[in-house]
């Protein structure tokens, strides 16, 4: 069975409040849970961020694993470095955080008529060569 610890929303509408769960990473996101070891209230100023330590430490230690955002909660709250110290090394299970992927932004109206510009000037200059060479004269074509 894969554990997860993640979060579980609860609270009114549009205005949520989490509480921080241990799962079966097979249950949805509101439904069965192994136990609770904190909450999350993140439009409180500042954010309220409470979790048991002690607890998450001990589920860290059995093998659960914890999403990117419950991951943050742990290192803001102090809880990854209990976790680690108690464990003598840095954590291997610590998520990386996704790579920003850049996107990509629309041409502009003003960004295709720069390559329509310099295509007489090519015209021209090539109308030049040719009537350089016509009459034989080196001197215009250098």
């Amino acid at each position: 069975m894969a554990v997860k610890i993640r979060l579980m929303r609860v609270g009114k509408k549009k205005q949520p409040t989490y509480r921080v769960v241990v799962a079966d990473s097979r249950s949805p996101r509101d439904g069965r849970f192994l136990a609770i070891i904190g909450q999350y209230a993140p439009r409180q100023e500042p954010s309220l961020v409470t979790i048991d330590s002690q607890r998450a430490v001990d589920w860290l230690k059995k093998g659960a694993q914890p999403t990117d955002q419950v991951a943050r909660l742990f290192e803001t709250s102090g809880v990854w470095e209990a976790f680690e110290s108690e464990m003598g090394r840095p954590a291997k299970a610590k998520p990386k955080p996704k790579p920003k992927v850049a996107k990509k932004t629309p041409e502009k109206a003003g960004d295709t008529a720069a390559p329509e510009a310099t295509a007489p000037e090519k015209a021209e200059a090539s109308e030049g060569d040719s009537a350089a060479e016509a009459t034989g004269d080196a001197e215009a074509t250098e």
